[in-house]
This record gives C-alpha cells, structure tokens and sequence, in this order.
C-alpha cells in the first residue's frame, strides 16, 4: 500500500482555531481510503500560501525528497500553493516520482493533462492571491489617508480595535513625552538617556526595559506629533490620533540628533550657566561644583577674576531686584502698558482666518506636489521628503489653533505675573530655576563679574519703563520714548510665547 504524507493548512493561527484543519483532515482521510493510501503522517501548517520558504512545507519537501514517503494528500491546489515558487517544487516531486493527490479534485497529477489543469488552477490561485493583496493594500491606503493607523500602535498608545483611532497610553505617553523633552534639552546622549527612562520607569508591552535602538526609534517617530509615517514605503500621512507632542519639539529633536545644535552631554545643570561674563576678559564664567559647593570661575590664564559661590550671586541679585520694586503709580502704568498691547493682539476671528489660509497653502503646495510627482517633474525620494516636511507643517499650524483657545487662561497667568511683579525679590524667590532663568534674562543684561563684584544692569526696557514712569512724592512723570514702548511691547511678546511654548 502506498505510504503518503497529509498536508492541512491555513492561512492564520486564528483560522486555525476553527474547523476548517479538522475539515481538510476528514477530506484527505476519505480520499485516501477510496484509494488505498495509507497516511504515515500528518503536517499541519498555519502559515499563508502566499509566502514562500513556509517551514511545515519545506519539511514535507525534504522528507519526501529523502523518500520518507512515496505520496503527498492536499485538500486541494490553493492549500498547497498561491505562488510559484513552490508549485514549481510540487512538479519537481513529481517528475522525481512522487504521487502527488488533491482529495476534492479529480485531477491525475501523473498524466499530461491533469498536469496541465492542475498548473492553470495554481495560476489561478496565485492571480488570486496578487489581487487581494493588492485589495488589502488599497485598504489599508484608505484608512491611512483617513488618518487611521491600521497597525499596531506604537509604544505610548493602546489599540483599540479595528476603524478606531490609537488612544493615549495613560501610564507610558506622560514618559514618552517626557523622553523628548529631555533629550531635547541637549543635556543627554542615547545612552544617558536610555538609563534616565529606565529609571523613570518606561518599559516596553512586556514589561521588559527598552533597548537603545528602541529609544533611538521613539525619538525618530513622527507618529508622536500627529503624522503616521511608513517605515517600508517613506509614505507619510496626518494622523487623526492625539498627538503626545508638539511638530516643533519633534523638529528640535532631530535637529539635535543630527547634530545641527550643540552637544548632547553636561554633567550638571547649574542655575546661572551661560548667564554671567567675565568683567575683565570677557569671557563666559564656567560653573563647577567643588565640595558641595557651585563656583563660577573665569578660565582664562592670569585673569584677575576670581570665583564666586553661586548662593553670593543669588544675594546679590535679590539686592538689585530690591531696587526694582514698582509703586501703586508705576504698576498702574505698567498694567496700561499690558491692556495696550493686549489690544494689539490678533482676535479669535483673525487667527481663524490666518489658520485657514495657512491650511489652504499648505494643501495646495501638497496638491501641486503630487501633480510634479505624476508629471515626472521630481521623483519619489524627494516627493516623499516634501510631503513629510509640508504634513509636519500642516500638523503644526493645527497645533498652534488649537493653542489659541487658551488665549484667555495664559493672559491671565501673565496678568499674574505683573501683578507678582510689584515685588521682584519676592516673585524671585517663588520661581523655579528655570523660571529664575527666564526672569533674570528678561530683566537684565549685561551680567559680569569682575574679581569679586557682580555686575547687573537692568534691561533696555525695564529700565526705560522705569525712567518714564511717573516719579515718586508727586513728582512731575518724564516722558515715555517710543522706542522704550516698543521694547516693553516685544518683552511682552516673547513672555507670552514663552508661557504658551510646550513644556
């Protein structure tokens, strides 16, 4: 009796939970006592026909080629093979003489005819296959350019079924935005950024830590700012989902990781870094850190400029901003200066109008792309460079609308500021170093330290609304330049830009 292999597939592991193996396998078992096979074994593959080098079927090839058995039983032509790769390895069994039978189709393998039907089915079933691929593929173009991501979303996200957009990963998106804005502060390498989010916690689905190379593939991922990108294609599209962080911290970041801006490693990050020259050569004091203690020292040979503790700087500032305490009179003039240039700000209606011609722009220069690319004018690699550059864009003019709804909230937080602003020491001591920062780089200019004095002069504009402010004990006011209006006016622009910008 002729001893043969039984072969069952299909296409995936889920298909393979229902009946349709065990369907194949009563099938073949007819056929082979009708005929008088004998089944010396049983292979079962849940793997597409589509693909070649599939493993179960390799293993059939192999063992029949080492005459382990003299047949092979399939269900029928599709289960064996969609490509022709591997029904070109059925006709090579056969011609070496193995039997090859299809237990719900009469065909005679071994005759030139029933070889002849049995090679047009297969083309048939690998025609088949090309088309619902290329169906599958329209698909899922579809969905992409409905900003759908018909994947499996990407670390920060949860899936949440087919047709449904990616949603926030409540425990990992605030560390993946996190891991940006790090990074983005040029402070941290891949390396001591990849043991910073180890220690905060990210880990990947399986609760495993994050590599390098997956810290390097978050960081380079479009899809965190709103726009879907393929990998395989470099096809980019705008994304639906909420995006985690802003297209211009996206931007900043890979500038940093090409290496446009700065260095990516500092041991510390001192308060007043970068901020104080030295008074006699000029050049930036450099902070070190010596026995608990932070020193700003100039490094320049035989300069007579000594160190000086970073806690007399922070005295000696709070002395200067003692001098800069508004009166009643001075705050009201102050305030009028606010309520002027708020009058001066665009209203809802003007940025809803900018926004949709900037948005109308930005799809007219994509349509035109498109147009160049069909009309052969430019090619794919710099189509697709474009399309990402002008979605990056569009995404970003979306963001900065959405942005402007929380004009009233970030007009009120810089009223509180002003009104902080009576007293400077105080409002000093209640910032964060950051914010110190900030108000130190606002208020003044040209900080130097010259042996051991430190030297800080009020900026143009704090000390031209000073000097035209109205004088204490009822003096007579001096005028207001129109210069020193327009300075205060841009002071007040970048503090509110700054309050708005992404944190």
């Amino acid at each position: 009796m002729t001893t043969c292999f039984g072969y069952t597939r299909v296409s995936t592991v889920k298909q393979g939970e229902g009946v349709s193996l065990e369907a194949q396998r009563d099938e073949i078992i007819r056929y082979a006592d009708k005929h008088g096979l004998t089944i010396s074994r049983w292979f079962e593959e849940k793997e597409t026909a589509a693909k070649s080098g599939r493993p179960i079927f390799n293993a059939i090839v192999r063992d029949l080629l080492n005459h382990k058995a003299e047949g092979l039983i399939v269900h029928k032509i599709d289960r064996s093979a969609r490509n022709f790769r591997d029904w070109a390895q059925i006709g090579e069994l056969a011609d070496k003489g193995v039997s090859i039978h299809f237990a719900t189709e009469s065909l005679d393998f071994q005759s030139r005819g029933g070889r002849l039907t049995a090679d047009i089915q297969a083309v048939i079933a690998s025609d088949y296959i090309r088309n619902l691929r290329e169906e599958a593929i329209k698909g899922l173009k579809g969905r992409l350019k409905q900003g759908f991501y018909p994947y499996m979303a990407p670390l920060g996200y949860l899936n949440q079924g087919g047709g449904k957009l990616k949603t926030l990963d409540p425990a990992r998106a605030p560390l993946i935005r996190a891991a940006f804005e790090l990074y983005n502060t040029g402070t941290y390498s891949i390396r001591t950024l990849h043991k910073k989010m180890h220690a905060l916690g990210l880990r990947n689905r399986a609760g495993n830590p994050l590599s390098r190379h997956g810290i390097e593939t978050i960081l380079a991922n479009p899809f965190y700012c709103g726009v879907i990108r393929i990998k395989r294609s470099g096809e980019t599209y705008a994304g639906k989902h909420e995006p985690i962080i802003s297209t211009s911290l996206f931007a900043s970041v890979q500038d940093l990781k090409t290496g446009k801006f700065g260095k990516k490693l500092t041991r510390h990050q001192h308060l007043y870094r970068g901020l104080f020259k030295c008074g006699s050569c000029g050049f930036a004091m450099i902070a070190e850190r010596q026995k608990g203690n932070v020193y700003y020292r100039c490094h320049t040979r035989d300069c007579p400029t000594k160190g000086v503790r970073e806690e007399t700087i922070t005295e000696e500032i709070c002395v200067e901003l003692a001098h800069a305490q508004l009166s009643a009179e001075q705050y009201k003039w102050f305030s009028k200066a606010l309520l002027n240039w708020q009058g001066k700000q665009p209203t809802q209606s003007d940025l809803n109008r900018s926004f949709r011609l900037q948005s109308g722009k930005i799809a007219a220069r994509l349509e035109s792309l498109t147009d160049a690319l069909l009309d052969g004018l430019v090619d794919k690699d710099i189509y697709l460079k474009k399309r990402k550059e002008l979605l990056l864009v569009q995404e970003s003019i979306s963001q900065n609308r959405n942005q402007t709804n929380t004009f009233g909230d970030n007009l009120r937080y810089l009223r509180k500021f002003l009104e902080l602003a009576k007293s400077f020491v105080a409002l000093y001591e209640q910032l964060n170093p950051s914010e110190k920062r900030l108000m130190l780089e606002l208020a003044t200019s040209n900080r130097t330290i010259a042996g051991k004095s430190i030297t800080l002069k009020p900026s143009i504009w704090f000390e031209t609304m000073q000097s035209g402010l109205p004088a204490p004990n009822g003096a007579h006011c001096q005028p207001i330049n129109r210069t020193g209006t327009e300075t205060l006016e841009r002071q007040l622009d970048r503090l509110y830009e700054l309050i708005i910008s992404p944190k």
